[in-house]
């Protein structure tokens, strides 16, 4: 995830500097030290110059100080600078910046040093707070790189109340040593903040010097003690450079709150222990998508008062909108009204492959319930979640796609261009949106980006699975998805090399990839699932992707936006197709054989994630490559039942919730030690005390071995040589650390709603069986449907859900009521045989439209509770 590189506002622009060109200047008076002064005229001895200042404010040198005049109900920090440019920078050394400042009006300001043009790289950016009291003001920072004429701006605006800004005694010193930064830990005794499930594995680690096995004890909210043991010496985790044991008290299923445990005299966390532990975050990582929505206004009803705003981008003042986007120049000579979809991530910009991955995991956390035995679909259901669609017998969680779904089709190349049907890859301000910054107040223009191959193919592949998801809810709106996939994919077939410039980085991430295989496989899966289509069949099993898991699911990364081939094995794997019984065999088999993969490495790790990248690389968003890989694992789960891929789940989940290195929470809101300054334009309460801290249920991208070295002026200030898992500040100017992201929030979804599925992690019991029986004629077939109570109660009424594969159509049926919506068949009794009692079984049949026997529908349900089939 690429985010801010800098203020995008132009710093070296209108500038008022008085007598600057004629006056002669001192280095000022600041006491000597090892290393040669930067700032010149920092005791402001010798006037004003060369310092400047915005010409929408006023100064003069008043008792010694340069005193600013701050005009009222300006917008953004950058709205006033007071500065000084020609500042050299040497490349890997650390300097000292001081200051002292006083305001007559609070002031939350933002001290950057930076390059004077674009992109404004900063190799230092903080917010400081001023008020009436002067006191020095300290910095130490290294330089990022050569630099012949960085600028120190002090950014002072974004303040209804005028005020008047004093700065003396300005010293910028190079070759200062950095403080040594030592994060703080807490407790070396690491545990799931949140909490285990009763009937599932409960691990720690233990972060000690000790090297012979150490006594643990679980203790009760109250004091007493509910299981002892030894803790085992694990050596040296490599990821964290810290010696640890491991402790397992997973036999203790009591539920309770209050947990916590010693070990070598130190006490973990509180945790619990219970079924429902993510019920809540269920619906808090899908709220995020709503907080995030272009073109809408947040409703505080919905999300709370200090989280409401305006709609962002829709045109009214400052903004110039998404309604009307122009292209870049040279690019097309059309506009495009792309407004809605969800802001990516820090920023504010709308990426179509970002999106794609995005939207695709919240419908594939939706379709889970129409395929996986125990997956609940009440609590992703029409009045469930936050958004503002209730009442519209949609499940939420639809809706909630619908609105990004919405956008990626509207970049769509219109037709009779010379690109009709291709996508633009993205959509963002010229520069890079300033921070902090709510939307509705981004006064800069708007830019299509081209279009690529690989967008277009992120359309084909969501709206094929909009296509079949959104049938029985929305016909009209199903057929759009599925006109616009085929589209898509046609466009794609013709021009298969449209690549993003890997130099597109102004004002937004460049997303390029080279390889867009994966995304025409991907594509191909989700068309020939909704169609059953023999040219997507063929385009499948032609891919020199098929089959084969290391290509799909690399052992180093697994899915990300940049690879997603593994998106369609997954709908291959668990929607009914059209795949004969061998390849169905061979699709799964990739799954679970991934799966054992990423279940070994949880098993190996001395702090159980299931991701063990070569060398230790933990990648810039890592957090979101852990529950990728634990997205796998719970399909495996669904697929095979088989324990050891849940458990490997749940440690990804005590991995997230405060068992690492850093005893760190990374979702907002769940557990002691949470992250709360992710780097966010407008949830950046750390940078502007008037804004939020993120909602809960937000996810912090976590560890990047590359932070130091990325451009992020705090990652460099603090992380140099840090440990892999080590690699991570809670702080709202760390982007390669810290950003929230769309693509990382929704894996947390279906993992959270995979969590709070499991219930005390037993799994759902079964108590009906389901025979589906098909007999093929010359057009078609015909099927009898048994299902069996195999439980101790009756059931009335009763209802059987399930899904046919392609586009097969019921034409004939009896023995119950049969509706079909899309894919989605429902069964109801009719008044004869409405109680199905303890033991007892119901037949029924239907035929259908299709060539050869019907394929096995995956998971059928009774009231909602997947049956045993076969």
């Amino acid at each position: 995830m690429l985010g801010t590189l800098a203020v995008a506002v132009l710093f070296g622009g209108v500038l008022t500097a008085p007598g600057a060109a004629a006056a002669t200047v001192s280095a000022g008076d600041a006491a000597p030290g090892p290393a040669p002064e930067q700032i010149t005229n920092g005791d402001f001895a010798a006037g004003t110059a060369p310092w400047w200042w915005t010409a929408n404010a006023t100064a003069a040198v008043t008792d010694g100080r340069l005193c600013t005049d701050v005009p009222a109900g300006t917008a953004n920090p950058w709205d006033v600078i007071v500065g000084q440019n020609d500042i050299p920078l040497v490349a890997g050394e650390a300097y000292t910046l001081t200051y002292t400042a006083t305001s007559t009006a609070p002031l939350s300001i933002h001290t950057n040093v930076q390059l004077a043009t674009e992109p404004y790289t900063t190799d230092l950016s903080a917010t400081d707070q001023v008020g009436a009291d002067a006191a020095p003001v300290t910095h130490v920072f290294t330089a990022t790189a050569d630099r012949d004429a960085a600028q120190l701006a002090f950014q002072i605006g974004g303040n209804a109340e005028a005020a008047t800004f004093c700065l003396d005694d300005v010293s910028l010193r190079g070759g200062a040593e950095p403080p040594v930064y030592v994060p703080d830990t807490g407790s070396p005794v690491r545990v799931n903040q949140v909490g285990y499930l009763p009937k599932g594995p409960k691990t720690g680690t233990l972060v000690t010097d000790a090297t012979t096995p150490l006594p643990w004890a679980l203790k009760a909210a109250d004091g007493s003690t509910a299981a002892t043991g030894t803790t085992v010496p694990g050596g040296v985790d490599p990821t964290s450079r810290q010696n640890v044991h491991t402790f397992d008290f997973s036999d203790v299923t009591a539920a309770g709150d209050g947990y916590t445990v010693e070990a070598d005299g130190q006490v973990s966390e509180p945790f619990s222990i219970g079924a429902g532990l993510y019920d809540s975050l269920r619906g808090d990582s899908l709220a995020y998508f709503y907080h995030n929505r272009s073109g809408i206004e947040i409703d505080a009803g919905l999300v709370g008062a200090q989280y409401a705003r305006p709609a962002g981008h829709l045109g009214v003042a400052p903004n110039k909108g998404d309604t009307d986007v122009p292209c870049q120049p040279g690019v097309c000579d059309y506009r495009l009204d792309v407004r809605g979809g969800w802001y990516d991530a820090g920023d504010q910009g709308k990426y179509v492959v970002n999106g794609g991955i995005a939207v695709a995991e919240l419908m594939d956390t939706y379709e889970r319930t129409l395929t996986a035995d125990g997956a609940e679909s009440a609590e992703l259901g029409d009045g469930a979640l936050r958004v503002p669609e209730h009442g519209n017998d949609v499940p939420d969680i639809l809706d909630e796609a619908r609105w990004e779904l919405d956008f990626m089709m509207r970049m769509q190349v219109p037709a009779g261009e010379p690109l009709a049907g291709m996508v633009h890859h993205k959509v963002h301000d010229a520069q890079w949106t300033g921070l902090p910054m709510l939307p509705h107040l981004d006064p800069q223009q708007r830019e299509l980006h081209p279009p690529t191959t690989a967008a277009t193919l992120n359309v084909a592949a969501t709206a094929a699975q909009c296509a079949r998801l959104f049938a029985p809810y929305d016909a009209d709106f199903a057929a759009r998805c599925r006109t616009a996939a085929e589209r898509a994919w046609t466009a794609a077939k013709a021009h298969p090399d449209v690549l993003a410039d890997p130099a597109d980085g102004v004002g937004g991430g460049t997303y390029e990839d080279s390889d867009v295989r994966d995304e025409f496989y991907w594509a191909a899966a989700e068309l020939f699932t909704t169609t059953g289509d023999d040219t997507y069949r063929q385009a499948l099993l032609g891919s020199p992707l098929h089959g084969d898991t290391d290509a799909v699911f690399p052992a180093d990364g697994g899915m990300w936006w940049g690879e997603t081939a593994g998106l369609g094995v997954l709908t291959l794997a668990t929607v009914p197709n059209d795949l004969t019984p061998a390849q169905l065999t061979q699709v799964r088999s990739v799954v679970t054989t991934a799966a054992d993969h990423y279940a070994q490495e949880s098993e190996d790790q001395l702090y159980g994630v299931p991701y063990a990248p070569a060398d230790e690389n933990y990648v810039w968003g890592s957090n979101s490559q852990v529950l990728n890989n634990m997205v796998v694992l719970a399909t495996a789960a669904d697929l095979t039942g088989k324990d050891r891929y849940r458990d490997a789940v749940l440690r990804g989940a005590d991995y997230l919730f405060g068992r690492n290195p850093l005893n760190q929470s990374y979702v907002t809101g769940y557990g002691e030690r949470s992250s709360e300054n992710q780097h966010h334009r407008f949830w950046a309460h750390e940078s502007d005390p008037d804004l939020p801290h993120p909602p809960p249920g937000s996810l912090a991208g976590g560890p990047n071995l590359t932070a130091p070295t990325s451009g992020d002026p705090k990652a460099a200030e603090k992380l140099n040589g840090c440990a892999a898992a080590m690699c991570y500040l809670d702080d709202n100017g760390s982007y390669a650390t810290n950003e929230v992201a769309i693509n990382w929030n929704a894996p947390l979804a279906f993992v959270a709603s995979y969590l709070d599925d499991s219930g005390d992690g037993t799994g759902p019991a079964r108590a009906c069986r389901v025979t589906y029986s098909s007999h093929p004629w010359s057009t078609g077939s015909t099927t009898t449907v048994t299902v069996k109570n195999t439980g101790t109660a009756a059931v009335t009424p009763w209802e059987l859900t399930w899904l046919l594969p392609g586009d097969q159509q019921l034409t004939h049926t009896w023995s119950a009521r049969l509706d079909q919506h899309g894919r989605t068949v429902t069964a109801a009794p009719l008044s004869w045989n409405r109680t199905l009692a303890p033991g007892a079984s119901v037949d029924f049949g239907f035929n259908s439209s299709v060539s050869g026997a019907a394929a096995d529908p995956g998971t059928v349900k009774l009231n909602g509770r997947a049956c045993t089939t076969g």
